[in-house]
């Protein structure tokens, strides 16, 4: 791309150097070569414009061919030192006291990147987005605090309104500030901040909507669905699966995956029984709300797992019906795995044949990580599965939540409705779909690739359990699930600490998500202030004799813990 863009300025420079006097100096001859006649930078320069510097048309020209990439540059040398000659530019790429012009106007400020983090990309095109890195952003200011107030955010209805109210610019300058300050402060919650899509930025302006099926086009022509289809094709072959066996699409998050893998099942077996452990993700059990489905919740045991004896016994209990399982990979507190091959051998025991049962997988975080563990128990379609639901935004990373479902085709059958007005099929449970997250996942995989992602995922298994050995040797009771990047802890008695980490507490237990954008030496901060407030407030004590916090001393979990004991 970068040679393209370089022979067609110096096919324009030679154009104006072998024409006609039709510009007083070679600048200006580059100037009118490069900028477009009705373009602001060409009426800046036909009309006098008190600096004309042909230097940020030219740039601005070269911007419509060159896209920031980390793909290394095949470039000549010669040629570059010829453009760059042409164009004025200093040894460090900049002109003579100018600046690049990014063709905007200087009262708007750039809040999507920090000037002085500006280099090459890494090759898998990831960087600190304000949340990676050992660097924590100050509180707001007084003034900031009063900028993202409810008052100050309000839409004017007159310009009296108006007038009494900051700008715009000042109100997204401390929200910019806020989110920094948030993201590097990031713990409980699993998502991957370790992302940069800068590349993207420019496809933004587009209203991209994959409305309708993902693999039947709608007379919509703004779409991603090419881009979406490689990502269903990517999970398939993670998870599988064979080409003509599986649907899927890209969701709006692990919800709606789990919302329309359950939905498949209902459509499959109408009476059957949804069963799903009391530790699974909350939106399991609001799809059977939703579907009117009966379902069972099932104990679980001190790790999190599902209790398997006791899903047996339910299951015993109503042979009559159809049984419909959701196998959580990876819970939300606990990060615990239920074990497939152990649910597939209850039914085999209690000869469930394989038209009477249905197994849908939660895998918002660890399905897309568990491929990438060495010597994990496989979760894959050659298994009798029928859908698995995962978050694109947490290991991946994107700056909007998404997902993906995934299927066996046969199912989505049931589920399918000829919609004339879309020129479409209705399979998918929203109808305008947001073509940009299809994109944004396309380009997280491509660039990360497999080595990418195998290198995040070692990343999270290793610093959580740095974390572990941190917290337990500062004498806190934590706990760490096998195959998983979420430490358990017990609950800070600083509710102003728990908020600052943004931790995700239950009861009286909290747990932190390692992920990518997770650092030893943040750790170590966390570790510290976590002391500091033990000192200052005391510790949590178990609330009752079977709360989260005494399970976490069950021998099920192996190795020895530190107990609280307060007075």
């Amino acid at each position: 791309m970068m040679r393209a863009s370089r022979s067609v300025l110096n096919a324009a420079l030679r154009r104006t150097t072998t024409g006609t006097a039709a510009a007083t100096s070679p600048s200006a001859c580059l100037a009118n070569a490069l900028v477009a006649p009705s373009s602001p930078s060409a009426e800046m320069v036909a009309a006098g414009s008190p600096n004309p510097s042909p230097i940020p048309a030219a740039k601005l020209f070269l911007q419509q061919f060159r896209f920031k990439s980390t793909a290394p540059l095949d470039h000549d040398e010669e040629e570059e030192a010829a453009l760059d000659a042409a164009l004025n530019l200093d040894a460090d790429g900049s002109g003579a006291g100018s600046e690049m012009s990014n063709n905007t106007l200087e009262s708007v400020a750039d809040y999507t990147s920090d000037k002085s983090k500006s280099g090459t990309p890494s090759p898998w095109a990831v960087f600190d987005a304000w949340g990676a890195g050992a660097d924590i952003f100050d509180q707001l200011s007084a003034d900031e605090e009063y900028k993202l107030s409810k008052d100050s955010v309000a839409i004017p209805f007159t310009d009296d309104e108006r007038a009494g109210m900051p700008d715009e610019t000042s109100i997204l300058g401390a929200y910019d500030h806020l989110l920094k300050r948030k993201s590097s402060v990031h713990f409980g919650y699993p998502y991957n901040l370790m992302y940069n899509h800068e590349e993207l930025y420019e496809f933004m302006k587009y209203s991209i909507n994959n409305l309708g099926d993902p693999y039947i086009t709608s007379n919509y022509g703004v779409h991603s669905r090419q881009f979406e289809c490689s990502v269903i094709d990517f999970f398939a072959r993670l998870w599988k699966i064979e080409p003509d066996e599986y649907w899927g699409y890209v969701t709006t998050c692990g919800t709606e995956g789990n919302l329309h893998g359950i939905l498949l099942a209902r459509e499959c077996h109408p009476d059957g029984i949804l069963y799903t452990s009391k530790e699974s993700h909350y939106s399991v059990l609001k799809a059977a709300r939703y579907y009117r489905m009966e379902a069972r919740a099932i104990q679980t045991l001190a790790t999190g797992e599902i209790d398997y004896d006791s899903l047996s016994a339910e299951i015993e209990k109503n042979l009559d019906k159809p049984v419909i399982i959701n196998v959580n990979i990876g819970t939300t507190v606990k990060g615990a795995v239920d074990d497939l091959d152990r649910i597939l051998r209850v039914l085999s025991q209690l000869g469930v044949s394989r038209d009477r049962f249905h197994i849908h997988c939660d895998g918002a975080l660890f399905a897309m990580m568990m491929p990438f563990v060495d010597f994990a128990p496989e979760v894959s379609f050659r298994k009798p599965i029928d859908s698995i639901a995962v978050s694109g935004h947490k290991m991946l990373g994107c700056p909007m939540p998404c997902g993906i479902a995934l299927s066996r085709k046969e199912h989505v059958k049931k589920v399918e409705q000829r919609i004339d007005y879309l020129n479409s099929v209705d399979t998918t449970i929203m109808g305008s779909r947001n073509g940009q997250a299809a994109l944004y996942l396309w380009y997280s995989l491509r660039k990360k690739g497999i080595a990418g992602i195998k290198r995040d995922v070692t990343h999270c298994i290793d610093t959580a359990r740095y974390l572990r050995k941190v917290l337990h040797g500062a004498g806190f009771t934590c706990r760490l699930n096998d195959l998983s990047s979420t430490v358990v802890l017990e609950r800070p008695m600083d509710d102003t600490l728990v908020k600052r980490w943004q931790l995700a507490c239950e009861e009286d237990i909290a747990h932190v998500v390692v992920m990518p954008n997770v650092t030893r030496d943040k750790i170590d901060r966390f570790v510290e202030e976590l002391v500091e407030a033990r000192e200052t407030h005391g510790r949590m004590e178990p609330v009752r004799e079977d709360s989260p916090l005494s399970k976490l001393m069950c021998s099920s979990w192996g190795g020895e813990t530190h107990m609280p004991k307060n007075g």
